[in-house]
C-alpha cells in the first residue's frame, strides 16, 4: 500500500510523533481521513500528512500518556 493512501496507517487511538521536527511534541491521533490525521500533540492539533508521521518510541508514548492524564484530571472529559 502507498503510505501516502495510508488508511492503514496510524489509527485514531495511536501515539505518534511528526518525522520532521519534535517541535510539536508527540501526539495521539484522534482522527483518520484518507491520507491525513488530526492529532492532539502536545502543544496544538493539527492535521498532518501519513507520511510526515511515523510511530512514537516508547518515551514518547509515556510522555503522551502522561500529559493526557494530567490533562484529564486537571480539566476533565476526553483529551
Amino acid at each position: 500500500m502507498n503510505v501516502e493512501e495510508g488508511p492503514e496507517e496510524h489509527r485514531p487511538g495511536s501515539f505518534v510523533a511528526h518525522t520532521g521536527t519534535d517541535a510539536y511534541g508527540p501526539g495521539k491521533v484522534l482522527s483518520a481521513e484518507g491520507a491525513l490525521r488530526r492529532v492532539r500533540f502536545v502543544h496544538f492539533v493539527a492535521t498532518i500528512r501519513v507520511r510526515d508521521l511515523r510511530e512514537a518510541n516508547e518515551r514518547e508514548a509515556v510522555m503522551i500518556r502522561t500529559w493526557l492524564r494530567e490533562k484529564a484530571a486537571r480539566y476533565g472529559g476526553v483529551w
